[in-house]
């Protein structure tokens, strides 16, 4: 029995040496990373990038170096200067991978934190020589002008180090208070310059309304002035009897008594009350 039991012991052990010795030689690379060899025997970081999968490795020889290749933020903040001397704060949103290709020239240059070491620096660089060429109003009415050209240096930069941009974007922009409250007034001037022209505008068109009415008023005098010349007073009776033919049919739709004074030739005709209903 004991014999047994020591056999067993001994093919347990043996079995676990085993496992150990196995698992010490594979290792994995999951979905959105890469991974680079160092190799002790050929001098440091292997040329191959490794892809995602389970893979084998010589143990205490080589060592795996994961790394992401996923696309990642970053923010990059910068306080820099207009072509005309103001101060800009400005913050840049870009979207950004490793070369995976350069992985291992990548981590042998600068190490598994190369965003940390290269994205602040060259994106100061090119947010303060790219803003440097435009006025403080080019930036505002420039915006997308201004991102694109950004984004073109930061391109040029980034392939230095390995890097590739997916996109780059300013999130952030604003002046200093001296400069806001400039921008303010000229705004409220512009308003009230637009107003007033509103204003003009509409007093202008007042006037030729005054003017187009007067010149009808007076081509009606002048017409009514020509028929009395040819007709006499005809015309003044026409008008009479029209206007009287006009106030009757206003009082023949009242529903309230009317009195009609007299009148005629002496003036001696009776006045006369009327109950006229509708």
């Amino acid at each position: 029995m004991d014999k047994v039991l020591g056999r067993l012991s001994t093919m347990s052990g043996a079995l676990a040496v085993g496992a150990f010795t196995v698992n010490s030689c594979l290792y994995n690379v999951d979905g959105g990373e890469r991974a680079v060899m160092f190799d002790t025997l050929r001098g440091g970081i292997l040329p191959d990038v490794i892809g995602e999968g389970t893979h084998f490795l010589i143990p205490v020889v080589q060592r795996p170096i994961i790394l992401d290749v996923r696309t990642k933020p970053r923010e990059i903040p910068s306080v820099t200067g207009t072509k005309d001397l103001q101060m800009v704060n400005i913050k840049l949103r870009v979207l950004w991978r490793p070369v995976e290709e350069e992985l291992p020239r990548l981590y042998r240059e600068l190490g598994t934190d190369f965003d940390d070491r290269v994205l602040p620096s060259i994106g100061n660089e090119v947010l303060k020589s790219v803003v440097a060429q435009y006025n403080a109003e080019e930036l505002l009415s420039k915006r997308a002008e201004v991102s694109e050209r950004i984004k073109e240096e930061l391109l040029k930069r980034a392939k230095h180090f390995h890097l590739t941009l997916d996109d780059v974007a300013i999130t952030h922009l604003t002046f200093g208070r001296e400069f806001m409250k400039a921008i303010e007034a000229k705004q409220v001037a512009s308003q009230e310059a637009e107003r007033q022209q509103w204003v003009v505008k509409k007093a202008e068109q007042e006037r030729q309304a005054v003017v187009t009415r007067a010149e009808g008023e007076s081509e009606a005098a002048q017409i009514i002035t020509e028929a009395m010349e040819k007709t006499g007073n005809a015309i003044i009776e026409v008008r009479r009897i029209d206007a009287a033919k006009e106030i009757a049919g206003k009082l023949a739709n009242s529903r309230n008594i009317v009195y009609l004074p007299g009148g005629g030739a002496s003036g001696n005709s009776p006045g006369l009350l009327l109950n006229i209903d509708k």
